[in-house]
């Protein structure tokens, strides 16, 4: 989408070590006019998806699967991370390793959320190693749900996550694929669209 890939060369800062901040307009202060454009591209691509739930997960994977559901008119449904008192006891629970903030940390969905009748979308901001992707896609399993398809924001190509994820079968859809940056810059790869 060459409307992000845009955004991304005027607004995004490239921090190193295959860091990118887009804090400016997607997952910090939220541009929701650009947001509700990168939403309507996600319901346009996933219309014949057939989800009943839109899955992300906290906490800046929310506002864009949010838009994303106004468009497909569906719930969504987010992972917590870590354990919360008011969540119960009764959960989904898989761990993931956070790239960026390289920790891990465990993440959580209430059961009454999740069930074996669900078809889910899955929508992200962003998608490096694809450590979230894969927990959200073991409680999915667990559930015995099944994944209709992946939305994603913004592809780090160099980190290898959205080519195994295709190469799975995953119906993985990114709108920007970035396939290097550094100080020379951004280079983009071939978006889905």
């Amino acid at each position: 989408m060459r409307l992000l890939e845009e955004r991304i060369e005027k607004d995004g800062v490239v921090l190193g070590f295959g860091v990118l901040k887009v804090d400016s307009f997607l997952n910090h202060q939220i541009d929701v006019l650009f947001l509700d454009k990168l939403a309507a591209e996600f319901a346009e691509i996933f219309s014949k998806a057939r989800a009943t739930k839109i899955l992300t997960v906290e906490a800046s994977g929310i506002a864009l699967a949010c838009a994303a559901a106004r468009f497909l008119e569906l719930p969504v449904v987010f992972a917590k991370k870590g354990s919360r008192s008011n969540v119960g006891n009764d959960v989904y629970t898989a761990s993931s390793h956070s790239f960026t903030h390289n920790t891990d940390y465990n993440m959580e969905i209430s059961k009454k959320y999740l069930s074996a009748s669900d078809k889910v979308l899955i929508i992200d901001d962003f998608l490096a190693t694809g450590g979230a992707i894969r927990a959200l896609l073991s409680i999915v399993e667990t559930a015995k749900a099944r994944v209709v398809g992946i939305g994603i924001a913004i592809e780090k190509g160099f980190q290898g996550g959205g080519k195994a994820l295709r190469d799975e079968g995953y119906n993985l859809r990114s709108l920007a694929v970035i396939e290097s940056m550094g100080n020379d810059g951004i280079i983009f790869g071939q978006a889905d669209r």
